[in-house]
């Protein structure tokens, strides 16, 4: 399962190479809010540091807007199907509310990162150091779980306590995929930063998280099917023979040159 995903993932990523790019382009565009505007604003032009941290809450909480909308885009990519502008804009009015929240959750986490982590490790004493080492595996286990937040949100489900029970649960239930996928999405990061983001960039990990969850939906509405089934036997082979077939394979040649074929 896991190399036809990687197969699906980089097919779809070639494929739709202009539609990745330009949504890359756009979170370009809107990461200068937090990561120069402060500056200006704040310090340059108001001399206040009020401003600065506004502006960069702000600024995040627009990017985090942004790949929800994204991720409600792309999912359509996972689909064998396409997106236009227009489209991205329309979902916009339905993703907004999950990318706020998810801009809390990251606020959330970076500040118990910054702050509580280093306030028990301050305090040179057993306590102190269990406490902080509780709160960085805690830390951990979200990120491992709220990885797939957009990807569910889009797919899945609108009301977000469930998004948020449905990512633990996805967790648990599949850690070595979940950890699988930070690890491949940690590399899609260091590649991006080799093409100034522009491809895979942000874009191209949600593309993968969506394919992921895609798959794994499978897997359970398989197991709803055949609820006596023994859940570490999944025959992928047999739930994927169709998508194999649309996906089809390809050889370095036609992959790089598909007009040659």
């Amino acid at each position: 399962m896991t190399g036809f995903l990687l197969r699906k993932t980089a097919y779809d990523l070639w494929d739709n190479m202009f539609r990745i790019v330009l949504v890359n382009l756009g979170f370009i565009v809107l990461l200068v809010i937090p990561a120069y505007l402060p500056e200006l604003l704040g310090r340059k032009l108001f001399n206040s540091d009020v401003i600065v941290v506004v502006v960069r809450a702000a600024g995040i909480l627009c990017c985090s807007v942004y790949l929800s909308t994204a991720a409600f885009s792309i999912k359509t990519i996972s689909d064998y199907g396409s997106f236009g502008f227009g489209d991205f804009f329309c979902n916009l009015k339905q993703a907004w509310p999950a990318g706020l929240v998810a801009g809390l959750l990251f606020f959330g986490c970076l500040s118990v990162a910054l702050i509580a982590i280093p306030f028990y490790m301050s305090m040179d004493s057993p306590v102190g150091l269990l406490l902080a080492a509780l709160i960085f595996w805690a830390l951990i286990f979200a990120v491992l779980s709220f990885q797939f937040f957009f990807a569910v949100r889009a797919r899945l489900d609108t009301k977000l306590l469930k998004v948020f029970k449905k990512c633990i649960l996805l967790f648990v239930d599949n850690p070595g995929m979940a950890i699988f996928s930070l690890l491949h999405n940690t590399a899609m990061l260091i590649v991006s930063l080799l093409l100034a983001f522009l491809f895979p960039g942000p874009a191209g990990i949600l593309l993968y998280l969506d394919e992921a969850l895609r798959l794994r939906i499978m897997k359970y509405d398989w197991l709803e099917v055949n609820p006596d089934a023994n859940r570490r036997k999944i025959p992928w082979d047999e739930l994927l023979m169709e998508e194999r077939e649309k996906t089809g394979t390809r050889t370095l040649k036609n992959f790089i040159f598909p007009w040659k074929d």
